[in-house]
């Protein structure tokens, strides 16, 4: 409950409480079941309410989290770094040198990285139609597929104009790693005798 003479937190405010929360939550867990009361208890209402609410919509199956290991997104780029010395040109200081060393740079990195994405996936667009073409999404469209930009407002179906066909990966095609390799090794530093 808010105390009637102290303001409410500002937008960027709530943004610092809830990363505070998120993080302590994770870390403790008395704080996280308190959390969950504080979410569970009813709250009081400012306004008198004159007729019963409607009953709500059911709630959404919970969300099952997995565990993201990082040594897929590591390798990953390690390869983009053997192949397009990627994380070379992203921790160089671009300001010394000119448009032209920058783009004979930049065309390296590119085919490196072409290189390795074809090497190790198959990549697929997630829609068939060109850019730039109408389209209609009918209700129960793959919402995790297609993000709707613009101006959103109503229910499905919805028609607008195809701005990126997104991507999709078919195919992985990673190297198995030994139970010992240190995927934290993104490039070994190199010593010239």
């Amino acid at each position: 409950m808010t105390n009637s003479n102290q303001p409410l937190p500002s937008f960027f405010s709530r943004i610092s409480i809830a990363i505070g929360a998120f993080f302590r939550a994770l870390s403790d867990a008395e704080y996280a079941a308190r959390l969950s009361r504080i979410d569970e208890a009813p709250q009081p209402s400012a306004t008198p309410v004159a007729a019963p609410a409607p009953a709500p919509a059911p709630a959404p199956a919970p969300v099952t989290l997995r565990v993201a290991t990082p040594d897929a997104a590591l390798q990953l780029l390690s390869l983009f770094q053997r192949e397009a010395r990627l994380i070379d040109f992203t921790q160089e200081n671009l300001s010394a040198y000119s448009d032209a060393d920058i783009g004979a740079a930049a065309r390296v990195v590119h085919e490196g990285c072409a290189k390795v994405l074809k090497e190790h996936f198959t990549i697929q667009p997630i829609r068939s139609e060109a850019e730039g073409s109408r389209i209609e999404l009918p209700e129960g469209f793959d919402a995790a597929a297609v993000r709707l930009t613009g101006n959103v407002v109503g229910k499905a179906p919805f028609k607008g104009s195809l701005s990126h066909r997104g991507w999709r990966s078919a195919e992985v095609r990673l190297p198995k790693l030994a139970e010992a390799h240190d995927a934290s090794i993104l490039a070994p530093a190199e010593v010239e005798l």
